[in-house]
């Protein structure tokens, strides 16, 4: 559903069918074809895929100015000197917010038991990686883009968690309208949701390349100890 063309226009992307990998699911669990727990596991699964209406919305900025540590994007400006070196080349972002919906979260909360509300909560994960599937393919689709990169609010100190009240500004009342709220210590709500920026960009990035958290489930690069030297050092000026 689009509620529009221009780029101050959020749009939503609601109609979004989910069903989880069971296979991938029962790895992840470590729930084997011979458990007496695997029956259980596959009820779950299938009262969360009747259930699921993952959910995202988003809106294109271009970039107005930019300084070494601070860009403006449709009027805000927001100091990060990662991000500003991101969208150097890029000339734009795409603001999101994309959740599991509050469907399997209000689900997920009527379960009792610890075994199944751990299930419950990799599910959901399943479900919140598919919203963001969807929405990273109308990116491509909608503006031409093959190579996306992403930043997180929280995800480096560079642009803290409290960014997340910036994205949600851009964003208007389109987060609240698929179910997704800010809490006043900016977590979001559903817990499986996820916000930022996207961006094309010819070298791809993560954050977790400057994240050095280890065991962490979420990371999709690995550390590079030295690229934030390399690539987002502040340039010396001469006294």
């Amino acid at each position: 559903m689009s509620m529009g063309t221009s780029q101050h226009t959020v749009k939503t992307i609601a109609a979004i069918p989910f069903q989880a990998d069971r296979q991938r699911l029962q790895q992840i669990l470590h729930v084997r074809d011979d458990s007496r727990y695997l029956p259980l596991l596959m009820r779950l699964v299938e009262e969360a895929e009747q259930l699921a209406r993952p959910k995202a919305v988003y809106r294109q900025a271009f970039v107005e100015e930019r300084g070494e540590d601070w860009v403006v994007l449709a009027g805000r400006r927001f100091v990060s000197r990662v991000m500003s070196v991101n969208l150097q080349e890029a000339g734009q972002a795409f603001f999101f917010v994309a959740t599991c919906g509050m469907e399997l979260e209000e689900w997920s909360l009527s379960i009792t038991d610890m075994l199944e509300k751990f299930w419950a909560d990799a599910i959901k994960e399943m479900a919140l990686a598919k919203a963001v599937q969807s929405l990273e393919e109308q990116l491509e689709r909608r503006y031409h883009l093959s190579d996306l990169s992403a930043m997180h609010p929280g995800s480096l100190e560079d642009w803290p968690l409290k960014a997340q009240q910036d994205v949600f500004g851009m964003l208007g009342e389109a987060p609240a309208e698929i179910g997704v709220t800010l809490t006043p210590s900016y977590v979001m709500r559903p817990v499986k949701s996820v916000s930022g920026i996207y961006f094309p960009t010819a070298s791809s990035f993560a954050s977790c390349q400057l994240c050095p958290r280890e065991n962490c489930r979420s990371r999709k690069a690995p550390f590079d100890a030295e690229l934030f030297e390399k690539r987002y050092q502040v340039s010396q000026k001469a006294g």
